[in-house]
């Protein structure tokens, strides 16, 4: 359905209306197809290119560009070399015979150097550039002493320049050579790779020096033609970058075309800045252009000559293809095209990764129902199987050499069977002891009564063992499964985390700079990671503020005003000097917060209580308030409380589900000891979105909300952490409200006060007699009337925890920000 509703797919049954559009479509895919075909696989495309950079010239006289191209073709495309060498020796004829000789015999004697040494080299790409320059440099020293039998200073530093420019572009063809063999590129161009690419294009189009059609000079079409393109595709930048490097090409080629490179720099800067014109932009930023720097430079003659040379650049550029701007768009940085690409490709690994992900919770999920799943025969099956396999056991040692066998087992075997069988149940459940009837009824049918109670007792024994044994296994069994199930969770959320794509928010960002700088506050970059109602999440670098603390003061309330929510400071790194930036995350103001006050003291006044306490900052905006009492008093109780609470803290911060993060707790706590040692568990779950809450109570007291005069009492039935490995968790839910006092506390509290009957009304009269809503006065207040109530003496580890529910005010108002549009 996504699929249609983006026009992905086409509907069934949909007929076409255009068929002859479809039909020119696909004949000009396929005619696309076959030109690509023809110049890139079969190699044509390089023998053209040879061709124009065999009759390159540098300086009127240098023509460095023969052997470069070769080598580097012969290194990357060793099956398309003989073609690249038949154009450059046909483009080098085309200057002389004997410069097309000289092109195949210093080619000869670079096949010949390179294939003797290639079995030395470890690096070929990098001793290629020194390679090619000096064979070239030592074939023009031959040269020059065949043609006029010696040497001269000039020579020299002529064949220093040529091998030097060798050198360079070897370096850049190994760079550029790719992106002319390979028919399917999905690599996006480096920054260098562009510039040789340039570069390697104005070299190509120096072969064109002379050509003229109609007095119009091919080589000063074409590169204009060039810089149109880079221009349109890339802006002023890269426009006016490919100007320069081709008008300089062209100006060693031939010093008569100085002037060439203002005109081509100056049109692809103005090209670039009208590129938001389409074609015409750009090809009227040329045209004007053509016309500045044709009237400042040159006669009236040679004007009108230019503006032919640029209306026929401009023809030619508006006759280009969009498909294939577009497609080289792809390839440079900084275009649409490319950010376009770069998101698919990250889509992708983004989609690949979350399908993954996905595959792996799935795995976690089967394995859980694999530990958990229950065998297949039931309880009642399991037992009497147990009971058979046992007494199978005892008769083997007992009846088997009994001489009343027979008679008991096969003339009566429903009588011993039931008989036995009542034995073996009263000795399981009374430590070995049966009643006096049972007894008299097994002697009047057994001959050996004393050798079968020993045997069953014994028997027992192993029994017993085995069956705590086979809990244990269960029981660890089970824990893998709350873990694999809770981990398989966590995954599955992650995946669906993974496919949210993080939208672009260019707009935005640039509507809050404006903005906020038009107040008069310098800001330096925005990020925006979400605009989500109850979410929002904004990072700025700020120029440093000497400690003025303008991003809560100012910046904080503007973005209130620009987004319609509250919106505050969650973290701050201010810059150390003067000359560095402040790092600000701006969040979502929540609609409520908690203020907590704890009081504890522990057995006899000591130092080490056996509660322990914590505030978990979750997720999602939610806090969690709990209390732990460990067994007893001491270090070992405060040990196992504290335990539980970093537990539940971690496997809660996880994602888990706190259902699971419980179980998984409580499984640990019964499994790693085999001590009884127990702890209880008093949780708040506080969301601060809309206050609801939630109560997980682990053996422990009852917890109070004093709502002004009204107490609401929180209690559930669930048994200590660590005794039983199966237990279902109650969960209380209760929506608080603004101003409400959440009193948490261990049983030395509830339970502490002396010659009291009923704790709880004792507790709802001190609550309903506290004067103040201070967390921590009334948490202090409350230990101090328990302690008072047995005469000063502590006789139990005692913590009380407070939490008062508060509306968020924000500390500063908004401030309003004209003309600008807030978000819907």
């Amino acid at each position: 359905m996504e699929k249609l509703e983006q026009g992905m797919v086409e509907p069934v049954g949909e007929v076409n209306l255009h068929p002859g559009k479809l039909d020119f479509q696909n004949v000009m895919r396929k005619f696309q197809l076959m030109l690509e075909s023809f110049f890139i696989r079969k190699g044509a495309l390089l023998l053209i290119v040879g061709f124009l950079l065999g009759r390159a010239l540098i300086l009127a006289k240098l023509t460095p560009f023969s052997l470069p191209f070769f080598a580097s073709v012969y290194l990357i495309k060793k099956d398309r070399a003989p073609l690249a060498l038949i154009g450059l020796i046909a483009g080098a004829a085309t200057l002389s015979l004997a410069n097309a000789a000289f092109t195949f015999m210093i080619t000869v004697c670079f096949l010949i150097v390179y294939r003797i040494s290639q079995k030395w080299l470890r690096n070929e790409m990098k001793a290629l550039p020194f390679y090619v320059a000096s064979i070239l440099g030592l074939g023009k020293v031959a040269e020059s002493f065949i043609l006029s039998h010696q040497l001269t200073i000039y020579d020299g530093m002529m064949i220093g320049v040529q091998s030097c420019l060798a050198f360079i572009l070897t370096l850049i063809f190994l760079q550029s050579i790719p992106l002319l063999t390979l028919y399917k590129r999905r690599q996006l161009l480096k920054t260098e790779e562009i510039v040789c690419l340039i570069i390697m294009l104005a070299s190509i189009m120096t072969g064109t020096i002379g050509w003229k059609i109609y007095d119009m000079s091919i080589e000063h079409i074409m590169a204009r033609y060039l810089v149109m393109v880079f221009s349109f595709i890339a802006g002023a930048t890269v426009g006016s970058t490919v100007g320069v490097v081709t008008g300089l090409i062209f100006t060693l080629a031939s010093v008569s075309s100085f002037y060439h490179m203002s005109l081509l720099a100056f049109s692809g800067v103005l090209g670039g800045l009208l590129k938001e014109g389409r074609k015409i932009g750009v090809s009227f930023g040329l045209l004007i252009a053509t016309l500045l720097i044709g009237m400042y430079g040159e006669g009236g003659g040679s004007l009108q000559l230019m503006l032919m040379e640029t209306g026929a650049a401009i023809v030619l550029f508006l006759l280009t293809p969009q498909g294939l701007t577009s497609r080289l768009a792809k390839y440079i940085p900084g275009t649409p095209e490319y950010t376009a690409e770069q998101q698919k490709y990250m889509r992708k690994m983004r989609d690949v990764t979350a399908q993954r992900v996905s595959q792996f919770s799935n795995v976690f999920d089967a394995l859980s129902k694999s530990f958990s799943q229950m065998d297949q025969i039931s309880k009642e099956e399991e037992s009497e199987r147990e009971l058979d396999y046992f007494m199978s056991t005892v008769t083997a040692r007992t009846c088997q050499t009994c001489f009343k066998k027979d008679q008991c087992w096969a003339k009566n075997f429903g009588t011993t069977y039931a008989a036995m069988e009542e034995v073996i149940h009263q000795m399981d459940q009374n430590d070995g002891n049966i009643s006096l009837r049972v007894s008299r009824e097994w002697e009047k049918l057994c001959s050996r009564p004393k050798k079968v109670y020993e045997t069953v007792a014994q028997e027992l024994t192993f029994f017993q063992a085995s069956q705590k044994l086979k809990k244990k296994v269960q029981e660890s069994r089970q824990l893998v499964a709350d873990q694999l199930l809770g981990v398989s969770e966590v995954m599955d959320n992650f995946a669906k985390e993974i496919q949210r794509e993080r939208e672009n928010y260019y707009k935005q960002e640039e509507q809050i700079i404006e903005a906020i700088q038009g107040f008069g506050i310098h800001i330096e970059q925005v990020e925006i990671y979400s605009l989500e109602p109850g979410n929002i999440d904004i990072e700025m670098a700020i120029p440093f503020c000497h400690g003025h603390g303008e991003c809560e003061k100012l910046i904080a309330p503007m973005l209130t005003d620009i987004l319609g929510e509250t919106i505050v400071v969650k973290k701050e790194d201010c810059a150390s000097h003067s000359g560095g930036f402040c790092h600000s995350t701006f969040r979502s103001s929540k609609a409520y917060t908690v203020e907590t006050g704890f009081a504890h003291a522990a057995k006899d006044g000591g130092l080490i209580s056996g509660d322990s306490y914590s505030t978990i900052e979750l997720g999602l905006g939610k806090v969690a308030l709990a209390i732990s009492d460990g067994m007893g008093n001491g270090e070992r109780a405060h040990y196992e409380s504290k335990e539980t609470l970093q537990l539940l803290q971690k496997i809660l911060q996880s994602g888990i589900e706190e259902k699971v993060a419980i179980k998984s707790v409580n499984s640990i706590l019964s499994l790693r000891t085999t001590d009884e040692i127990f702890s209880t568990l008093d949780l708040a779950m506080i969301d601060l979105k809309d206050a609801a809450a939630k109560f997980l109570k682990i053996g422990s007291t009852p917890s109070f909300i004093k709502r002004g005069q009204k107490i609401i009492k929180i209690q559930a039935s669930n048994l200590p952490m660590g005794i039983l490995q199966e237990f279902e968790v109650d969960v209380v839910d209760e929506q608080l409200k603004a101003g409400d006092l959440l009193i948490m506390m261990s049983d030395g509290v509830f339970e502490g006060p002396k010659h009291v009957e009923n704790y709880d009304l004792w507790m709802k009269r001190k609550l309903h007699e506290l004067e103040t809503d201070d967390p921590q006065e009334v948490a202090d207040l409350i230990l101090e009337e328990v302690i008072r109530s047995r005469s000063d003496m502590i006789d139990d580890d005692m913590t009380v925890a407070v939490a008062k529910i508060k509306h968020n005010t924000p500390k500063w108002a908004s401030i309003p920000v004209p003309k600008l549009k807030r978000r819907a």
